[in-house]
């Protein structure tokens, strides 16, 4: 049996099963986006460290190094790219179902089939941007290696891990705005995918910076998780 299952790559392992179960809860049975979100974070927190536990590992060998940084943008592209647009499917499909959120009812049959349209292109738009950022990523960070090697400094673009905080944030203002959130969500997609492929910089944050992220997301959770049970959920 080929591969790695050493602890270097257990938690990279734990970001696709939680995206994996995160896609499930969301699109099937009793699924609800509000739940699939909260995989979403496990995943972004799996992801916080796990480079810096693989490099703990100091006789790591070329090809385990070149396995992880490749098992590490396909897992990435599953948490931060394909389970975001499960999420936005579902939040379409079931809804806010909050008391007191009006939904978007669209009457017109021609235009409702124009905005499913326009939702099902930003979905791709989305993930495609996710998947190009990840795999030119891979390329440049493998020239990066050869040359400088250590750890970067910067980002060009933003990672696609910014999505575990992104998405979780815009769900949260459901519970602030008393309408339906779903094309402020997709607005998010068409918005973060964009600046996944963009040229700005971002500084690598260092340790304090990934706690105090980690410490953002945790308030968000909590938050979701009060709005969660203090309001009426129909499902």
């Amino acid at each position: 049996m080929f591969g790695f299952y050493d602890y270097t790559v257990w938690l990279t392992y734990a970001s696709l099963v939680s995206a994996v179960m995160g896609i499930g809860v969301s699109l099937h049975g009793i699924g609800h986006p509000y739940w699939g979100i909260f995989f979403l974070m496990i995943s972004g927190l799996c992801d916080a460290f796990d480079g810096k536990v693989a490099r703990t590992k100091k006789n790591r060998t070329e090809m385990e190094q070149k396995f992880g940084i490749q098992i590490d943008s396909l897992a990435d592209l599953v948490a931060f790219g394909v389970l975001p647009i499960c999420i936005g499917d579902a939040l379409v499909g079931i809804g806010p179902d909050i008391t007191g959120v009006c939904r978007i009812e669209i009457g017109n049959p021609v235009l409702r089939g124009l905005l499913m349209a326009l939702g099902i292109i930003v979905l791709i738009y989305y993930v495609l941007m996710a998947l190009i950022r990840l795999a030119y990523f891979n390329v440049c960070e493998e020239e990066r290696q050869s040359v400088e090697g250590g750890c970067r400094k910067e980002y060009i673009g933003l990672p696609v891990t910014s999505a575990a905080l992104i998405f979780p944030t815009i769900m949260l203002l459901q519970y602030v705005i008393p309408m339906d959130i779903s094309l402020l969500y997709y607005l998010g997609l068409l918005i973060t995918g964009t600046l996944f492929v963009s040229k700005i910089k971002v500084k690598k944050p260092g340790m304090k910076g990934i706690l105090m992220m980690i410490g953002f997301g945790m308030v968000i959770g909590i938050l979701l998780l009060v709005g969660m049970f203090a309001v009426h959920h129909i499902h």
